[in-house]
């Protein structure tokens, strides 16, 4: 929902004929890409003299308040397509940093979902917002934190497209040095759902593909619980990119990422179909 809704905030500013840019990549997918660079959009991946009073699009991921004030700065009209899940994961860090929470966020570090749900906290909290990519690297961190202040108020949010599987773990990990630490619910709904799904359709097939852009984090995720099965299993940003042995497979499954436009899906699904394949 939070990319769909991206896309066309950014199509519509492109229909008023005004100049657009977005920060950041606004899809990890290269054809919607393509697609958007023809109706005039332009990438930037960070404020410059470039988009000086210029309409720059806040992509699904959400940006940090430094960054907002940044391109404001430049004359900038903002139009913010952040996702809502990610807007409310942005808000309940600030408002737990201001109570003196000691926060630590479980995904990937460069993440730019990451990054801007830390730059919420920062300057509101100086003791302690920490990113914790892995359960060893959540150990270390909490058990540094102890060192500190073992009897600091401590709170969890994670990537909105992190597994649960992994978002548990992280938690248990931090609860072995804080027992009340407040773990908040911040994963998507609908990656949960997906997740499940692709769960639930690898018992039923000989191999699987995920289609979605190579640089997405859910799409990424979803290879990962898709390889843990021990079937073959691919990531495929578009029909070209189906390996020829997976033509030999009786069943073929398919999953997507939050980032693959309907268009690839149907794209691969006939492409395996048109060899016989069963779906």
């Amino acid at each position: 929902m939070g990319v769909k809704r991206a896309v066309d905030i950014a199509a519509a500013e492109a229909l008023k004929g005004s100049k657009v840019y977005t920060l950041g990549p606004l899809i990890h997918n290269p054809k919607v890409l393509n697609e958007l660079k023809e109706m005039g959009i332009k990438t930037i991946n960070e404020p410059s003299c470039e988009c000086d009073g210029a309409v720059v699009i806040i992509r699904a991921h959400g940006i940090s308040p430094a960054a907002e004030m940044e391109l404001r700065g430049k004359g900038c009209r903002i139009a913010d397509a952040t996702c809502p899940k990610v807007k409310a994961s942005q808000l309940k860090a600030e408002e737990l940093a201001r109570a003196g929470y000691c926060i630590f966020l479980a995904g990937e570090t460069a993440h730019a979902e990451i990054e801007g749900i830390k730059g919420y906290a920062a300057g509101k909290n100086e003791h302690f917002c920490e990113v914790v990519g892995s359960a060893d690297e959540a150990l270390k961190k909490a058990k540094k934190l102890y060192g500190i202040n073992n009897d600091a108020k401590t709170a969890l949010l994670g990537q909105t497209t992190i597994s649960d599987g992994e978002y548990r773990i992280i938690g248990e990990k931090i609860q072995l040095f804080f027992p009340n630490l407040e773990i908040i619910q911040t994963i998507c709904a609908a990656t949960k759902e997906r997740q499940n799904a692709l769960r639930e359709l690898l018992p039923d097939v000989d191999a699987v593909i995920i289609a979605g852009g190579k640089e997405s984090a859910n799409t990424r995720r979803l290879l990962a619980i898709a390889e843990e099965s021990g079937k073959p299993a691919v990531l495929a940003q578009d029909a070209s990119e189906i390996p020829q042995n997976f033509f030999t497979y009786k069943t073929v499954g398919i999953c997507a990422g939050a980032s693959a436009p309907d268009s690839v899906i149907e794209e691969i699904e006939a492409a395996l179909i048109s060899q016989n394949q069963v779906l």
